[in-house]
Protein backbone atom coordinates (compact mmCIF):
# COMPACT_ATOMS: atom_id res chain seq x y z
CA UNK A 1 0.00 0.00 0.00
CA UNK A 2 1.35 3.67 -1.11
CA UNK A 3 0.92 6.22 1.59
CA UNK A 4 0.56 8.54 -1.46
CA UNK A 5 -2.32 6.59 -2.42
CA UNK A 6 -4.34 6.69 1.45
CA UNK A 7 -3.03 10.83 0.86
CA UNK A 8 -5.00 11.07 -2.48
CA UNK A 9 -8.34 8.79 -0.37
CA UNK A 10 -8.21 11.26 2.36
CA UNK A 11 -7.94 14.85 0.21
CA UNK A 12 -10.90 13.45 -2.19
CA UNK A 13 -13.15 12.39 0.98
CA UNK A 14 -12.35 16.20 2.57
CA UNK A 15 -12.80 18.06 -0.95
CA UNK A 16 -15.89 15.41 -2.41
CA UNK A 17 -14.32 16.14 -5.62
CA UNK A 18 -12.16 14.21 -7.45
CA UNK A 19 -11.34 17.50 -9.73
CA UNK A 20 -10.51 19.81 -6.34
CA UNK A 21 -8.72 17.17 -4.63
CA UNK A 22 -6.07 16.83 -7.70
CA UNK A 23 -6.10 20.79 -7.63
CA UNK A 24 -4.97 20.56 -3.76
CA UNK A 25 -2.28 18.46 -4.51
CA UNK A 26 -0.57 19.83 -7.69
CA UNK A 27 -1.47 16.53 -9.66
CA UNK A 28 -3.98 15.03 -13.01
CA UNK A 29 -7.47 14.48 -12.29
CA UNK A 30 -7.00 10.57 -13.52
CA UNK A 31 -3.78 10.00 -11.28
CA UNK A 32 -6.34 10.66 -8.35
CA UNK A 33 -8.59 8.61 -9.89
CA UNK A 34 -6.07 5.48 -10.75
CA UNK A 35 -4.80 5.99 -7.23
CA UNK A 36 -7.73 5.72 -5.79
CA UNK A 37 -8.99 2.64 -7.56
CA UNK A 38 -5.93 1.29 -7.17
CA UNK A 39 -6.85 1.11 -3.37
CA UNK A 40 -9.90 0.03 -3.44
CA UNK A 41 -9.11 -3.05 -5.50
CA UNK A 42 -6.06 -3.83 -2.74
CA UNK A 43 -8.72 -3.83 0.42
CA UNK A 44 -11.43 -5.84 -2.27
CA UNK A 45 -13.82 -2.79 -1.14
CA UNK A 46 -15.85 0.31 -2.63
CA UNK A 47 -14.43 3.70 -0.81
CA UNK A 48 -16.05 6.16 -2.85
CA UNK A 49 -19.92 6.45 -4.58
CA UNK A 50 -19.17 8.27 -7.21
CA UNK A 51 -21.92 10.26 -9.63
CA UNK A 52 -21.97 13.07 -12.13
CA UNK A 53 -22.65 15.76 -9.26
CA UNK A 54 -20.84 14.85 -6.18
CA UNK A 55 -18.56 11.84 -4.12
CA UNK A 56 -19.37 10.36 -0.90
CA UNK A 57 -17.66 7.65 1.29
CA UNK A 58 -19.04 4.32 1.47
CA UNK A 59 -19.44 3.01 4.49
CA UNK A 60 -16.37 1.24 4.23
CA UNK A 61 -14.79 4.58 3.07
CA UNK A 62 -16.17 5.83 6.49
CA UNK A 63 -14.33 3.18 7.95
CA UNK A 64 -11.34 3.51 6.19
CA UNK A 65 -10.67 7.27 6.96
CA UNK A 66 -9.97 7.79 10.29
CA UNK A 67 -7.44 4.93 10.11
CA UNK A 68 -5.93 6.55 6.51
CA UNK A 69 -5.47 10.06 8.23
CA UNK A 70 -3.54 8.24 11.65
CA UNK A 71 -1.24 6.36 9.10
CA UNK A 72 -0.47 9.42 6.74
CA UNK A 73 -0.02 11.54 10.39
CA UNK A 74 2.15 8.70 11.50
CA UNK A 75 4.19 8.61 8.63
CA UNK A 76 4.84 12.73 8.24
CA UNK A 77 5.91 12.27 11.64
CA UNK A 78 8.52 9.60 11.18
CA UNK A 79 9.70 11.77 7.75
CA UNK A 80 10.16 14.95 10.52
CA UNK A 81 12.39 12.66 12.69
CA UNK A 82 14.40 11.77 9.96
CA UNK A 83 14.59 15.12 8.46
CA UNK A 84 15.65 16.30 12.08
CA UNK A 85 18.09 14.02 12.81
CA UNK A 86 19.63 14.58 9.34
CA UNK A 87 19.79 17.78 9.84
CA UNK A 88 21.34 17.43 13.41
CA UNK A 89 18.86 18.76 15.42
CA UNK A 90 18.28 15.78 17.81
CA UNK A 91 20.32 12.95 18.63
CA UNK A 92 22.61 11.81 21.44
CA UNK A 93 25.68 11.04 22.06
CA UNK A 94 28.15 8.67 24.67
CA UNK A 95 31.10 9.86 25.55
CA UNK A 96 34.05 8.06 27.92
CA UNK A 97 36.37 10.24 29.68
CA UNK A 98 39.04 8.86 31.91
CA UNK A 99 39.12 10.79 35.41
CA UNK A 100 42.73 11.92 36.08
CA UNK A 101 44.07 13.41 32.46
CA UNK A 102 43.74 16.93 32.07
CA UNK A 103 41.72 17.33 28.90
CA UNK A 104 39.87 20.77 29.87
CA UNK A 105 40.25 22.02 26.44
CA UNK A 106 38.36 19.00 24.99
CA UNK A 107 35.30 19.30 27.60
CA UNK A 108 34.95 22.83 27.05
CA UNK A 109 34.89 22.18 23.10
CA UNK A 110 32.29 19.87 24.11
CA UNK A 111 30.65 22.05 25.92
CA UNK A 112 30.40 24.75 23.12
CA UNK A 113 29.17 22.46 21.25
CA UNK A 114 26.23 21.55 23.23
CA UNK A 115 25.27 25.29 22.93
CA UNK A 116 25.85 24.84 19.07
CA UNK A 117 23.27 22.04 19.12
CA UNK A 118 21.03 22.23 22.04
CA UNK A 119 19.03 19.31 21.20
CA UNK A 120 21.69 16.89 20.76
CA UNK A 121 22.33 15.09 24.11
CA UNK A 122 25.85 14.14 25.19
CA UNK A 123 25.72 12.06 27.87
CA UNK A 124 29.56 11.78 29.89
CA UNK A 125 31.20 8.45 30.98
CA UNK A 126 34.10 8.11 33.67
CA UNK A 127 36.04 5.59 33.06
CA UNK A 128 39.85 4.29 33.17
CA UNK A 129 41.44 3.83 29.50
CA UNK A 130 40.74 0.19 29.46
CA UNK A 131 37.43 0.42 30.13
CA UNK A 132 36.47 2.88 27.64
CA UNK A 133 38.24 0.93 25.09
CA UNK A 134 35.93 -1.96 26.01
CA UNK A 135 32.89 0.17 26.22
CA UNK A 136 33.86 1.37 22.38
CA UNK A 137 34.45 -2.68 21.40
CA UNK A 138 30.93 -3.24 22.79
CA UNK A 139 29.07 -0.54 21.35
CA UNK A 140 28.34 1.36 24.95
CA UNK A 141 29.88 4.07 24.03
CA UNK A 142 30.34 5.76 20.46
CA UNK A 143 33.68 8.13 21.37
CA UNK A 144 36.16 8.12 24.32
CA UNK A 145 39.20 9.46 25.59
CA UNK A 146 42.00 6.85 25.26
CA UNK A 147 45.47 6.70 25.78
CA UNK A 148 48.00 6.29 23.20
CA UNK A 149 49.54 3.50 21.57
CA UNK A 150 47.03 1.00 22.57
CA UNK A 151 46.74 -3.02 21.85
CA UNK A 152 45.00 -4.01 18.66
CA UNK A 153 45.23 -0.37 17.38
CA UNK A 154 43.60 -1.41 13.87
CA UNK A 155 40.44 -1.95 16.05
CA UNK A 156 39.72 2.18 16.30
CA UNK A 157 39.54 5.03 14.42
CA UNK A 158 41.40 7.68 16.47
CA UNK A 159 42.40 11.61 16.54
CA UNK A 160 45.73 12.35 18.57
CA UNK A 161 46.07 15.43 20.38
CA UNK A 162 47.56 16.57 23.24
CA UNK A 163 50.77 15.29 23.91
CA UNK A 164 52.17 16.03 27.46
CA UNK A 165 55.31 14.64 29.62
CA UNK A 166 54.70 13.37 33.20
CA UNK A 167 55.94 15.18 35.84
CA UNK A 168 56.85 13.88 39.47
CA UNK A 169 54.53 15.56 42.02
CA UNK A 170 55.74 15.44 45.77
CA UNK A 171 55.40 17.42 48.87
CA UNK A 172 57.73 20.99 49.04
CA UNK A 173 59.47 19.57 52.05
CA UNK A 174 60.28 15.97 50.53
CA UNK A 175 64.07 14.67 50.40
CA UNK A 176 64.42 15.13 46.66
CA UNK A 177 62.62 18.61 46.76
CA UNK A 178 65.63 20.33 45.57
CA UNK A 179 66.97 18.60 42.64
CA UNK A 180 66.33 19.21 38.96
CA UNK A 181 65.19 16.04 37.84
CA UNK A 182 64.22 12.68 38.96
CA UNK A 183 65.12 9.25 37.33
CA UNK A 184 63.94 6.12 38.54
CA UNK A 185 66.93 5.10 40.89
CA UNK A 186 65.62 8.10 42.94
CA UNK A 187 62.33 6.95 43.79
CA UNK A 188 63.48 2.74 44.21
CA UNK A 189 62.64 3.44 48.05
CA UNK A 190 59.85 5.78 47.42
CA UNK A 191 56.11 5.07 48.39
CA UNK A 192 54.34 5.46 45.28
CA UNK A 193 50.66 6.44 44.84
CA UNK A 194 49.23 4.94 41.59
CA UNK A 195 46.52 5.05 38.75
CA UNK A 196 44.32 2.26 39.87
CA UNK A 197 44.53 -0.90 37.43
CA UNK A 198 41.77 -0.28 34.78
CA UNK A 199 44.40 2.99 33.76
CA UNK A 200 46.79 2.02 30.95
CA UNK A 201 48.87 4.78 32.42
CA UNK A 202 49.20 1.97 35.62
CA UNK A 203 50.65 -0.42 33.92
CA UNK A 204 52.96 1.86 31.78
CA UNK A 205 54.55 3.42 34.78
CA UNK A 206 54.92 -0.20 36.78
CA UNK A 207 56.66 -1.22 33.37
CA UNK A 208 59.14 1.29 33.35
CA UNK A 209 60.14 1.03 37.24
CA UNK A 210 60.48 -2.42 36.24
CA UNK A 211 62.78 -1.90 33.14
CA UNK A 212 65.20 0.29 35.78
CA UNK A 213 65.33 -2.96 37.71
CA UNK A 214 62.92 -2.92 40.71
CA UNK A 215 59.12 -2.54 40.98
CA UNK A 216 57.47 0.32 42.64
CA UNK A 217 56.55 0.31 46.47
CA UNK A 218 52.86 1.22 45.77
CA UNK A 219 50.93 2.16 48.44
CA UNK A 220 47.79 3.23 47.12
CA UNK A 221 45.75 2.96 44.04
CA UNK A 222 43.25 5.46 42.61
CA UNK A 223 41.08 7.06 39.95
CA UNK A 224 40.43 9.98 41.29
CA UNK A 225 43.03 13.08 41.07
CA UNK A 226 42.07 14.88 43.76
CA UNK A 227 42.50 12.07 46.35
CA UNK A 228 45.68 11.09 44.65
CA UNK A 229 46.91 14.98 44.97
CA UNK A 230 45.69 15.06 48.56
CA UNK A 231 47.71 11.96 49.42
CA UNK A 232 50.59 13.44 48.07
CA UNK A 233 50.19 16.70 49.80
CA UNK A 234 49.97 14.44 53.01
CA UNK A 235 53.34 13.76 52.73
CA UNK A 236 52.45 10.07 52.33
CA UNK A 237 53.75 9.28 48.78
CA UNK A 238 54.62 10.71 45.51
CA UNK A 239 52.63 10.64 42.19
CA UNK A 240 53.26 10.99 38.00
CA UNK A 241 50.47 13.31 36.42
CA UNK A 242 50.33 14.83 33.25
CA UNK A 243 52.20 18.34 33.45
CA UNK A 244 49.20 20.55 32.09
CA UNK A 245 47.73 18.95 35.78
CA UNK A 246 50.64 19.73 37.62
CA UNK A 247 51.03 23.96 36.46
CA UNK A 248 47.80 24.37 38.37
CA UNK A 249 48.76 22.51 41.95
CA UNK A 250 48.77 24.99 44.82
CA UNK A 251 52.77 24.75 45.77
CA UNK A 252 52.57 25.29 48.99
CA UNK A 253 51.15 22.08 49.53
CA UNK A 254 52.66 19.79 46.11
CA UNK A 255 55.76 20.88 43.90
CA UNK A 256 56.29 18.85 40.75
CA UNK A 257 59.66 17.96 39.35
CA UNK A 258 60.36 16.74 35.38
CA UNK A 259 61.30 13.13 35.19
CA UNK A 260 64.95 12.01 33.01
CA UNK A 261 62.66 9.34 30.75
CA UNK A 262 61.65 10.89 28.15
CA UNK A 263 59.36 8.24 26.97
CA UNK A 264 56.96 8.67 30.15
CA UNK A 265 54.39 10.72 28.88
CA UNK A 266 51.21 11.14 28.24
CA UNK A 267 49.39 10.71 24.68
CA UNK A 268 45.03 10.87 24.53
CA UNK A 269 43.13 10.42 21.14
CA UNK A 270 39.46 10.50 20.42
CA UNK A 271 38.88 6.91 19.23
CA UNK A 272 35.35 5.22 17.93
CA UNK A 273 35.26 1.36 16.82
CA UNK A 274 36.18 1.67 13.45
CA UNK A 275 33.92 0.23 10.73
CA UNK A 276 30.79 0.87 13.31
CA UNK A 277 27.81 2.63 12.37
CA UNK A 278 27.77 6.21 13.87
CA UNK A 279 24.62 8.40 14.25
CA UNK A 280 24.82 12.06 12.43
CA UNK A 281 24.91 13.34 16.30
CA UNK A 282 28.33 11.23 16.68
CA UNK A 283 29.39 12.16 13.32
CA UNK A 284 29.10 16.05 13.57
CA UNK A 285 30.32 16.00 17.24
CA UNK A 286 33.62 14.35 15.91
CA UNK A 287 34.25 16.81 12.95
CA UNK A 288 33.19 19.57 15.67
CA UNK A 289 36.69 18.27 17.74
CA UNK A 290 38.79 17.89 14.96
CA UNK A 291 38.27 21.19 13.75
CA UNK A 292 38.76 22.82 16.59
CA UNK A 293 41.50 21.13 18.66
CA UNK A 294 43.50 22.30 15.61
CA UNK A 295 42.41 25.59 15.48
CA UNK A 296 43.41 25.63 19.18
CA UNK A 297 46.72 24.75 17.68
CA UNK A 298 46.72 21.19 19.73
CA UNK A 299 49.06 18.64 18.13
CA UNK A 300 46.50 16.50 16.11
CA UNK A 301 46.98 13.52 13.92
CA UNK A 302 44.86 10.66 12.07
Amino acid sequence: MDVRHLEYFIEVARQKSFSKAAEMLYVSQPSISKAIKELENELGVVLLYRNTKSVELTDHGEAILEQAQQIVSSFQNITAQVESVSKLRTGKVHVGFPPITGITVLTHLIGAFKKEYPNIEINLYEFGSKKIEVAIRDGLLDVGVIRVPVENAETYEMITFAQEPLRIVMHPAHRLAKQTKINYDDLKDERLVLYSNDFVLHDTITERFQHAGFNPHVIFKTSQRELMIQTVAAGLGVAFLPSTICSGLEKSMVISLPVTDQDLYLQLAIAWKKGRYLSHAAQELLAYLKKNLVDSSLQINE
